[in-house]
C-alpha cells in the first residue's frame, strides 16, 4: 500500500534518487501515522538538499559526511531551529537508508545538531484563565457553546484540531470520559472533570439544538451554519473572548493546552500522568512544562521568601 500521490516526490532528475525519497515517505505515512503537513516538511527538505547534490553531481544515496556539512553550510545566517529541523529530516531519511540496506554508511552520524534554547511555552495565569472562560456571553447559544468549547479545552488539554473534531459519540457524559483521537490516530481516554462536564450538559440541553435546528451533524461543536467548525475559526472566537475578557497577552494556539499543564503540575500532578492525558508519545515532549512549572515556584520563592 502506498502514500497518497501528492505525498510522493517527483524529480526531473536521478531517479533512483526520486525511488529512495518515496520509498522513505511511503514508511513514514504507512507506520508513523505522520500528518501531511509533517510529509510536507520532509518531502521539502530532502527535495531541496537533492537539488543541491545534483548541482554538485552527486547521488543522494552517495552523499558523504563532509556534502551534508557543506549543504548546511551554503544557508546564510539561518536560524538555529530551522537548521536543526533540516537536519533531523535528513538524518531519519538516511538512518532510514542504512535500516533498508540502501546505504553502508549514515553522513549524518558525525554532523551535529546545531544548539537550541527550548523556549518555554507560553501560558496563562489561573486568574487569566477564569477571565477567558466566563467572556462568552452564555445568554446566547453561540456563547454557551464557545463557554462549553473553552471549559472541555482547559480542563482536557487537548489539541485544537481534536477539539474541534470532536463529534458526539467521542463524548461518554455519564462517565464523565471523551475518547480522543490523536496524531497517529492514536486513542487516549481523558476525564472532563465537574466543572466543564456541568458546561457541557448544559450546552447540549439548551445551546446546540438551537444551533443545528433540523440539521443533525455529527460535529459536538458546529459552527453557526452546523457544520464543523474550523481550527482557524476556533482562534479567531478564542482572541475574541481573550481580548473581552481584558487578556492583552499574545495567545498561542497552545495557549490553553499549556495551562492545562502547566497547573496540574504546579498542583503537584505527577508528569506520566500529564503525559498521558496530552498524548505524548515521549516523556522528554512533557518535561518541557517542569520547567514552566520551576519557573513558578521561583517567581513565587522570590515574591514572599524574606530572603528572595
Amino acid at each position: 500500500m502506498k502514500a497518497p500521490a501528492d505525498k510522493t516526490v517527483e524529480y526531473p532528475f536521478q531517479h533512483e534518487s526520486a525511488e529512495m525519497v518515496n520509498r522513505f515517505l511511503d514508511m513514514l505515512w504507512m507506520e508513523r501515522g505522520l500528518s501531511e503537513n509533517t510529509l510536507s516538511a520532509y518531502r521539502s527538505d530532502l527535495l531541496a538538499y537533492a537539488r543541491w547534490l545534483n548541482q554538485k553531481g552527486v547521488r543522494l544515496g552517495e552523499a558523504q559526511d563532509a556534502d551534508l556539512r557543506d549543504y548546511l553550510g551554503s544557508f546564510k545566517q539561518p536560524a538555529a531551529r530551522t537548521l536543526a529541523r533540516r537536519l533531523s529530516s535528513l538524518r531519519r531519511f538516511y538512518i532510514y537508508l542504512v535500516r533498508e540496506g540502501l546505504m553502508q554508511h549514515d553522513p549524518s552520524a558525525r554532523v551535529e545538531s546545531p544548539r537550541i534554547g527550548r523556549p518555554l511555552p507560553k501560558s496563562l495565569t489561573e486568574a487569566e484563565v477564569e477571565a477567558l472562560l466566563n467572556a462568552p456571553d452564555i445568554n446566547t447559544s453561540l456563547g454557551l457553546r464557545d463557554r462549553a468549547m473553552l471549559e472541555v479545552l482547559y480542563a482536557t488539554g487537548l489539541r485544537v484540531s481534536e477539539l474541534t473534531g470532536l463529534t458526539l459519540t467521542q463524548i461518554n457524559l455519564r462517565q464523565g470520559l471523551v475518547r480522543v483521537i490523536g496524531k497517529g490516530n492514536k486513542e487516549r481516554l481523558v476525564p472532563l472533570g465537574e466543572e466543564s462536564l456541568d458546561w457541557l450538559q448544559r450546552y447540549l440541553k439548551e445551546g446546540r439544538p438551537d444551533i443545528v435546528k433540523n440539521k443533525t451533524p455529527d460535529a459536538l461543536f458546529p459552527n453557526r451554519r452546523g457544520a464543523a467548525m474550523t481550527r482557524q475559526a476556533f482562534w479567531y472566537l478564542i482572541k475574541r473572548h481573550a481580548q473581552a475578557g481584558g487578556i492583552s497577552k499574545a495567545l498561542s494556539p497552545h495557549v490553553l493546552r499549556h495551562a492545562f499543564a502547566t497547573h496540574l503540575l504546579n498542583h503537584g500532578a505527577d508528569l506520566r500522568v500529564v503525559q498521558m492525558l496530552l498524548g505524548h508519545s515521549d516523556i522528554s515532549t512533557t518535561q518541557i512544562y517542569t520547567h514552566v512549572a520551576r519557573e513558578r515556584l521561583k517567581s513565587l520563592h522570590a515574591q514572599h521568601h524574606p530572603r528572595g
